[in-house]
């Protein structure tokens, strides 16, 4: 294991959080906050940090091995974590490194749970950098360094360990191109929906918060009440027709702009990812019209809302979903298993593998029926292979066993049984709001320390497809 190269990597990309927190600094410049002098030294000690580490390993051998670059991954997230937590502690806008690193851990995995119960009281300085966690982690912190960092070797698997989903379309054959080809697509639309917002009456600096936040799948808002501060129709349509965008393959989205339209609709994720959030909004405008006696398009609204916010693991909300009957809410649970597409900043078990899940099992019937026949899983009208139907299962066996498993553990630190299950399922599928006493109309700041600490690690797992995480808790990972 070559730990020079692993230092000077993480030093690399501590620069890299540096700068951004400088984009923070000269926010925090322009709108005389008070958080000036905690982003300046936060952003010096990456900058020290990471110079130590560069300079420190000059003399290194830059191909990455399959296992450094898992560990690369993993320590990285925790790394950004960790450095990223300062400005708030600096700033005293969030007291105690538990809930510090919680809300910094859930900003950069997008999941956008928070500790925070009077947002409107921090600085601009600090709400950006809170933004700008969603929107660097949203593509994957490890594929930024890839598209400017392009003369490391083992780019490849680095890019496939933080990438969401179980095959990922690339877009060239180098793999800092494809990087630098979809975060051109990832800004692209962040400035479009920038505008749009404007144009509907919210300032810009909440549009660009909020635009980080929708293209990140994060839901981290400006807002304390979060969407529901804005009771306007075309912000809450606006925002969901971007979080669709952000749910999407963002290869499917770069050849959409290249005007390749059939591309999206011969793709078959897209077309059940479309089909689930309308069966979906169906059911629970349904459900809404006989239970409330709402109008019928704000009856709509909030359902599509709703529908598109969680199944997208965005977080936003426009509307307590907890206050609705029984049914509807646990079809809202449901979606928090269900995720973006591959290749999305979507978290979540994604759309591909609970397709590839259910096909499977519908075959496996016939299989039993036809024990001679050959009849593989299809995927946009191809075979499958063998070993992707296997880690497919594999991983979907072990995000309900960690999901379960978790969901016991986290009832010692919170006994009730909803809550502890809404904590667990919201965390590791990186959506943000749960159930019980952390649903939308809460925060997790009543979880003590040590829980804190527990649902930051299950954002990461969830972030980072529990493999990554996983694979380097294996002995045999640590056997030369």
């Amino acid at each position: 294991m070559n730990y020079k190269l692993i230092v000077r990597f993480i030093g690399l990309l501590l620069l890299v959080e540096g700068s951004a927190m400088l984009v923070a600094m000269v926010v925090s410049l322009l709108t005389g906050g008070s958080d000036f002098p905690a982003l300046v030294l936060s952003a010096l000690a990456c900058g020290v940090i990471g110079l130590v580490a560069f300079f420190t390993t000059m003399k290194v051998e830059k191909s990455i091995s399959k296992k450094e670059g898992y560990l690369i991954v993993t320590l990285v997230w925790a790394v950004f974590s960790l450095f990223g937590s300062l400005p708030y502690l600096l700033s005293g806008t969030i007291h105690g490194m538990a809930n510090a690193f919680f809300e910094t851990m859930s900003g950069f995995t997008t999941t956008g749970a928070s500790v925070v119960d009077n947002i409107e009281s921090f600085p601009k300085g600090i709400l950006f950098w809170r933004a700008m966690t969603h929107w660097l982690g949203g593509m994957g912190i490890v594929v930024l360094a890839l598209s400017i960092l392009p003369s490391y070797g083992g780019g490849l698997m680095m890019y496939d360990a933080e990438s969401p989903g179980p095959v990922v379309e690339r877009l060239s054959p180098h793999i800092y191109q494809t990087a630098r080809i979809v975060w051109l697509v990832y800004l692209f639309f962040t400035v479009l929906e920038t505008l749009l917002l404007c144009l509907g009456g919210m300032s810009l600096f909440d549009s660009i918060c909020h635009s980080f936040a929708t293209m990140a799948t994060g839901g981290f808002s400006t807002r304390q009440a979060s969407i529901a501060y804005w009771s306007s129709p075309y912000i809450q349509y606006v925002l969901t027709f971007f979080m669709i965008i952000a749910g999407t393959n963002f290869t499917l989205l770069y050849f959409a702009l290249k005007g390749k339209f059939f591309k999206l609709y011969r793709d078959e994720e897209f077309r059940y990812y479309l089909l689930f959030i309308l069966g979906f909004t169906i059911l629970i405008f349904s459900g809404l019209l006989i239970t409330t006696s709402k109008p019928a398009e704000q009856a709509f609204r909030n359902s599509l809302f709703t529908v598109v916010s969680i199944i997208t693991t965005t977080g936003f909300v426009s509307v307590d979903y907890l206050q609705w009957t029984p049914v509807l809410y646990m079809l809202v649970f449901a979606l928090f298993f269900f995720g973006g597409s591959a290749g999305s900043t979507g978290g979540g078990v994604k759309i591909v593998r609970v397709v590839m899940v259910l096909k499977n099992s519908y075959y496996e019937l016939r299989r039993i029926i036809h024990p001679h026949a050959v009849i593989p899983v299809r995927f946009n009208k191809r075979a499958v292979e063998a070993r992707i139907v296997n880690n497919v299962l594999a991983f979907f066996m072990f995000y309900i066993l960690i999901f379960f498993f978790s969901s016991v553990l986290f009832m010692i630190f919170e006994p009730d049984m909803i809550t502890s299950m809404g904590a667990v399922a919201t965390c590791l599928g990186n959506i943000g709001p749960g159930l019980g006493t952390v649903g939308p109309a809460f925060t997790f700041s009543p979880v003590n320390d040590l829980g804190k600490w527990f649902l930051s690690f299950l954002m990461m797992l969830g972030r980072l497809e529990l493999f990554t995480v996983l694979v380097i808790f294996s002995p045999s990972f640590w056997r030369e």
